[in-house]
């Protein structure tokens, strides 16, 4: 292994992360925040209270994690100067340390690339949970059954990293597979992170759905939105909405409930509809529905001005294209991400999970779009 190269690459990547981080601001903004965690007056607004605290915990938590690496940095070319010394004299215990430092070396190298992912997670909503939200698209039967694929790929990726789900809502098809289905995702940077799933996803497989064997190709569509806190300003009035109730179905169109208590909000300025059949009471998923609506409308807003910023610097191209990725089963397997050639052989993995390398890329090939 050529250790002065590692070392030294090593050492760039943490530079770009401080970089990246801005360290001085970071401190400047936990100081700014520990003094207003201090006013004596500061839970006479509750909600207000628990913006600054959890602001204040994630600023500290973040530099914690920057400055850790970086001490665990100057400590690996410590002992690289140290095994060199011993080298010199005593060549066992040289080539030791030298042992010591590979298998750190390849230790570091993974946590910097998690840590350099997160502070590319840098946007408004980044660090809030996500809501997200699968449609079956063109391919009949077999797009409603890559919806549950996909449905049960994100849920099995939280699992792996002990994310805390919850399924919302879930519309059936009739065969098999599901029309629609939102979940949440509970967990820092989760929506930083889900927010590069979003797009038009393709399957190409041999359909089960067809008794000739044909090859079929379907879509879904996955949709990413933070979910919204109570400190965010997105006031509905009642005026703008309509509020049907019904009872929970289940597959195949069983009644789950013998009543009416799953709720169908519809925003009727944007046609904007929710639907939420998990709780238990009305009362429940109506509280569920406006809060899903309002992350909605949140992001909405967000896309509008984003929209306005491009159209004002001229920037008309799309960032997203209609298909980015495609799962091929046959006639050979494949998972490949159109955007940034991201792509895998083990189709098997990639459905029951295995996406951080997807997402990764995502994230970095999100980032390089920024930069130009």
């Amino acid at each position: 292994m050529e250790y002065t190269q590692e070392l030294a690459d090593i050492r760039h990547t943490y530079n770009q992360v401080e970089a990246v981080s801005d360290l001085p601001a970071l401190r400047e903004l936990i100081a700014d925040l520990t003094e207003k965690s201090a006013a004596p007056d500061l839970w006479d607004d509750p909600d207000a209270a628990q913006a600054v605290t959890s602001r204040l915990s994630h600023a500290q938590s973040e530099l914690e994690r920057i400055e850790k690496m970086g001490a665990r940095v100057d400590d690996l070319e410590t002992l690289y100067e140290i095994a060199q010394e011993e080298a010199a004299s005593d060549p066992d215990t040289g080539a030791e340390l030298l042992g010591e430092l590979a298998k750190e070396i390849g230790k570091i190298k993974t946590d910097l690339s998690d840590l350099e992912i997160k502070t590319l997670l840098s946007g408004e909503y980044d660090e809030r949970d996500a809501v997200v939200t699968i449609r079956s698209g063109a391919g009949g039967v077999d797009a409603a059954d890559f919806a549950q694929m996909l449905q049960r790929m994100y849920l099995r990726w939280a699992e792996r990293h002990g994310y805390k789900t919850k399924v919302m809502d879930t519309s059936y098809a009739e065969e098999a597979g599901i029309k629609s289905t939102t979940f949440e995702v509970s967990a820092p940077y989760a929506y930083g992170t889900l927010s590069v799933e979003a797009g038009t996803h393709r399957l190409v497989r041999i359909s089960p759905f067809d008794n000739q064997g044909r090859r079929q190709t379907s879509f879904a569509a996955v949709e990413v939105i933070p979910l919204i806190e109570t400190t965010d300003s997105i006031e509905i009035p009642d005026s703008e909405l309509k509020i049907d109730v019904f009872r929970s179905s289940g597959p195949g169109g069983q009644s789950v409930n013998t009543t009416d208590s799953a709720v169908r909000m519809t925003h009727l300025p944007t046609g904007i509809v929710v639907s939420m059949q998990d709780e238990k009471s009305q009362i429940q998923n109506r509280a569920a529905a406006l809060r899903v609506l309002q992350s909605k409308l949140l992001q909405l807003r967000h896309e509008e001005e984003q929209a306005k910023k491009k159209e004002l610097a001229g920037d008309v191209k799309a960032s997203w294209g209609d298909q980015m990725r495609s799962y091929v089963l046959h006639p050979y397997q494949m998972v490949k991400d159109l955007r940034t050639g991201h792509e895998v052989g083990n189709t098997d993995s990639v459905f029951d999970g295995d996406l951080d390398g997807f997402i990764d890329a995502g994230i970095r090939w999100r980032q390089s779009g920024k930069e130009e």
